[in-house]
């Protein structure tokens, strides 16, 4: 479990990087992805990823043997990076937006190897950033940061937490986080959380905090373990989680994500359909790019 927290956070940066690099136009520029990735690290990601075709996608397989470039490219492109991608650019999208509305602090739970407190320098005197993640990713993280010769910013404050197992409001506000306005991320998270799980997280989450305090996440649909969707995507998806050892285990209509929300004191206030992201962050592309079929966002706002 420890290894793959950072294993995670690799791969994830990994198709931050790749799309950084090389696809056009890019729907989200982390481009100081590939600084937190060894060069070995991205050879590797890369090799086990062309190698891993045949359970993806035989016929792709079969139609580029002799081009592993253009295999990489399906794999990312139609597996791994369209909801990274979108969830990320739709996310920051928000915050830019609730930081022009007096958002001062901002958590990020699950954080990996997230640079958005790197790349938004001109934020370090007027928004807090708390990065909630494992301790063993956080130390990774770190080293990471160091290797990169980056400067870890007077704004990023870490928090090492499992805070899927429990969250704690107190360790958060002994990192300096106070009890005003606050915007949360919870990105590629929902998934592996129960129903009871996610709610129990986001009523401790919100619990003290003042109205307006909101939070973007992901989640799956009803239609998660039926759909195959693009290229059998969404089954390899669920399929690989479950082999991996970290079994998906809740997806909801609209209604009970609604009423899950309700009951924690949270509303709506924008929710993104596969089709929407499809059309906001996906249109008029030429290459494999497309918005992941059950995959929903949300914006949800304290009452």
């Amino acid at each position: 479990m420890q290894q793959s927290e950072s294993l995670t956070s690799l791969v994830s940066a990994f198709g931050r990087a790749y799309h950084s690099q090389f696809d056009t136009p890019r729907i989200f520029d982390d481009f100081l992805a590939k600084e937190l990735i060894t060069e070995d690290e991205f050879l590797d990601i890369k090799k086990n990823m062309i190698q891993g075709i045949q359970f993806f996608n035989k016929d792709i397989a079969e139609r580029f043997k002799d081009n592993p470039d253009e295999v990489l490219k399906w794999i990312t492109q139609v597996q791994l990076s369209p909801t990274p991608l979108a969830r990320a650019a739709y996310c920051e999208s928000v915050l830019l937006n609730e930081i022009e509305l007096g958002v001062k602090q901002y958590v990020i739970l699950g954080a990996g190897l997230d640079t958005f407190s790197f790349r938004y320098p001109e934020l370090s005197s007027s928004l807090n950033i708390f990065e909630v993640d494992h301790p063993i990713t956080q130390k990774f993280k770190k080293k990471r940061i160091a290797d990169a010769q980056l400067e870890i910013p007077n704004n990023l404050h870490f928090v090492p937490m499992d805070f899927t197992k429990e969250f704690s409001n107190a360790v958060l506000a002994e990192a300096g986080c106070k009890l005003e306005k606050t915007f949360f991320s919870l990105l590629g998270v929902t998934y592996y959380l129960t129903k009871k799980e996610i709610k129990d997280l986001i009523g401790n989450l919100f619990n003290q905090l003042p109205s307006g305090s909101s939070i973007v996440f992901d989640y799956a649909d009803e239609h998660l373990l039926h759909e195959s969707g693009l290229s059998n995507r969404v089954k390899n998806m669920v399929a690989m989680a479950a082999v991996g050892g970290e079994p998906m285990k809740s997806c909801f209509s609209y209604s009970e994500m609604e009423s899950l929300l309700e009951d924690v004191g949270l509303l709506i206030y924008e929710h993104l359909t596969p089709m929407e992201i499809d059309d906001r962050y996906f249109c008029n592309r030429e290459d494999y790019l497309s918005a992941f079929e059950t995959i929903h966002y949300i914006h949800a706002v304290k009452r």
